[in-house]
């Protein structure tokens, strides 16, 4: 099992709209994903199973979790239960830390070299 992932070994897949996503480390039971927002680019409102913790490392988003939302800054984080509808608007250009339980196997369309079930 690889234990360490290297930032800079992985690359960020652009999802459109100003929106861009590295899938860091992962097992079945956890994941951590990066998010890089520019500024004004939404995350759509959606929602999945998984619980989902948000870790804002820069920027400015306006975040919406049910019928809350917040502004959230650098070291804010939020926790996302499951099958709650949420979603953001990136206020000022940032970055997001997310991670979610179980995995989100959405994410993930092959399993690349560092996977350890």
């Amino acid at each position: 099992m690889v234990l360490f992932i290297s930032d800079k070994e992985r690359v960020w897949e652009d999802l459109g709209g100003g929106v861009s996503r590295k899938v860091m480390s992962y097992n079945d039971d956890l994941m951590v994903v990066k998010v890089r927002f520019e500024a004004g680019s939404i995350g759509a409102a959606h929602q999945h199973f998984h619980t989902q913790i948000s870790y804002v490392t820069s920027g400015l988003f306006e975040y919406m979790i049910g019928e809350n939302t917040f502004i959230m800054e650098q070291g804010d984080t939020c926790i996302i239960p499951s099958n709650i509808i949420h979603g953001c608007r990136c206020v000022a250009a940032g970055e997001l830390i997310d991670s979610f339980n179980p995995q989100r196997e959405d994410f993930v369309t092959q399993k690349p070299p560092f996977y350890s079930p």
